[in-house]
């Protein structure tokens, strides 16, 4: 889906209006209310106003950059659907809430971690781990090498930060939710 000028300010206008993500994509056609809020982000449009505000209301402030980032947050974004008057009229419009839940880091004990054979793109094999390691744009960047076992494109250490267990996983959205 092309963004074009005319599209952008169609949903600029519409998102001023105060209809939601969903309603623009609708308006819009061909184009998921995920691609509108994306779209919305990247063009910083203004947030929008609290439940029971009105016009004058301040508008949602912008997420904490600040938060902390570490390993041991988890950052979750939940949308919620809420009433607000505009006028005489009652809109409904949805808004996103991002929460940050500490999450507990438990060490499995003595895990080593393998030396890197740093190898470049043109020296990977079939057999060689094929973990990125670095930034890109860097000089340093290079991928794992290590030897990687059956037909698996990471070696036994990445496999295990790669693939995680189905019953994990569901034990981590339960304690999110």
């Amino acid at each position: 889906m092309n963004w074009t000028d005319e599209r952008v300010e169609k949903l600029k206008k519409l998102w001023a209006e105060g209809l939601s993500a969903s309603q623009i994509a609708a308006q819009l056609g061909g184009v998921s209310r995920n691609a509108v809020i994306g779209k919305v982000h990247r063009l910083c449009l203004p947030g929008r106003a609290k439940a029971g505000g009105t016009n004058t209301a301040a508008r949602t402030p912008k997420r904490n950059t600040s938060a902390p980032r570490a390993p041991n947050y988890a950052s979750r974004i939940t949308t919620r659907t809420v009433t607000r008057q505009q006028g005489a009229t009652m809109l409904k419009e949805e808004i996103e809430i991002e929460t940050i839940e500490e999450m507990e880091y438990v060490p499995r004990g003595n895990v080593v971690v393998p030396i890197s054979r740093r190898l470049g793109l043109t020296e990977l094999t079939e057999r060689t781990c094929k973990w990125p390691v670095g930034d890109p744009l860097k000089d340093d960047f290079h991928f794992c090498g290590c030897e990687s076992p059956d037909n698996s494109p990471y070696c036994s250490y990445h496999q295990k930060l790669a693939y995680q267990p189905v019953n994990e996983r569901r034990r981590a959205a339960a304690r999110a939710s």
